[in-house]
Order: C-alpha cells, then sequence, then structure tokens
C-alpha cells in the first residue's frame, strides 16, 4: 500500500532527529505524536486503515480479531484528575479531537524532515513540540505479544507553520531577574544559617 498524507495536526512528543528507544520491543524508533483538532478529515487515514484490515481479516468485519487495537485515540485519554479537578494537557482539545502516534523503526532509517518549501530542515530547534506539520504514513497490521491491531510508520514529515510551544512555558530571566550591585553580593555561609 502507498503513503497516505496525513491533515494538519499539532506536533507533539517529536524524536525526529535522535531516535528513542521503546520499551515494547526494545527497538530503537524515530517518532511523533500528532494532534488532530476536532473535526479534522481522517477519512484517507480510516480508509487506509480499513483496506489493510480487509487484506489481512477479509471484508467481513464479523470476522476481524477482538478486541482490535486501533489508531485512532481520543484526546481524552490523556486527560487527567489532580486534586479533583480535571486537566486537559497542553495540545490535547476537548470534544473529539484525536491523536495518533507514528514511527519508524531506526534501521530503516531516519524520516525526512522538511519546511513550507520543501527544504530540509536539519537544525532540531526548528521542529519542537506545538508546530503544526503534516506528514506520510504507511498503514500496517500486526500481531505482538497478543496485541492486534493497526498502526502507522513514519515516512517524512513538512512542518507547516509555528504554533505556541507545548509543555511548561519558559520565562526570560530579564523578567525573573534584575541587577544586583556590590552591597546585595554579601554571602551568607551555612553556618550562619543553620548554626
Amino acid at each position: 500500500m502507498s503513503n497516505v498524507l496525513t491533515p494538519e495536526f499539532r506536533l507533539s512528543w517529536p524524536h525526529l532527529f535522535k531516535p528513542q528507544k521503546n520499551d515494547l520491543n526494545g527497538k530503537m524508533e524515530y517518532s511523533l505524536v500528532a494532534i488532530f483538532k476536532t473535526g479534522a478529515d481522517l477519512s484517507a487515514l480510516i480508509k487506509a486503515a480499513t483496506e489493510v484490515l480487509t487484506e489481512e481479516h477479509g471484508p467481513d468485519k464479523a470476522k476481524w480479531p477482538q478486541p482490535l487495537r486501533s489508531p485512532f485515540r481520543k484526546c481524552k485519554e490523556r486527560w487527567k484528575v489532580v486534586d479533583g479537578q480535571q486537566v486537559i494537557p497542553n495540545g490535547y482539545e476537548e470534544g473529539e479531537a484525536v491523536f495518533m502516534t507514528f514511527k519508524q523503526d531506526a534501521e530503516k532509517g531516519k524520516p525526512t524532515v522538511v519546511d513550507q518549501k520543501v527544504q530540509d530542515i536539519i537544525e532540531p530547534q526548528m521542529i519542537y513540540a506545538g508546530c503544526y506539520c503534516r506528514c506520510s504514513v504507511r498503514p500496517y497490521y500486526y500481531n505482538q505479544k497478543g496485541n492486534k491491531g493497526i498502526s502507522f510508520g513514519l515516512s517524512n514529515v513538512q512542518k507547516l507553520r509555528e504554533g505556541d510551544p507545548l509543555g511548561m512555558t519558559r520565562v526570560k530571566a530579564s523578567e525573573e531577574f534584575s541587577p544586583v550591585g556590590d552591597a546585595e553580593m554579601a554571602t551568607t555561609t551555612t553556618e550562619q544559617l543553620f548554626g
């Protein structure tokens, strides 16, 4: 099956320049998490996943293995309750928004990452959690340690536009500190403080 192009997504957990070890299979992998906004057109991805299942198990959905792990996961899965309050991680929308994980075995090579003009991006800091991208992926069926389902292998990534970084917001040093004069440089020893 040929590659499928995703719609635009918000990038999260990018590992596109240095592979990370997958604790489940022990392999080194390049990967990303794609957060699609509510209403994103995922029809091409759904069609590709359905075609792979049909090739593997036939057209009768009643004969497909159950339970079958879906690559299309609701953002609600990432929500947490902290001190009795529901917390939605940055980027994971309310409603019916979906996120997906795309991976590439490092032995098969590194995915190509390009900008809006299809020029190679070689500086890792240009690709960050929060920017907007699209990518080409290839669906496949897996049956691993009793887990059966569809996943998508990562091929190439295109950065489409900038976005607010996800995760902890950094504060500029100039906003936290003020200049220090000589009189303020006097030191206090731990013995003076704690005896």
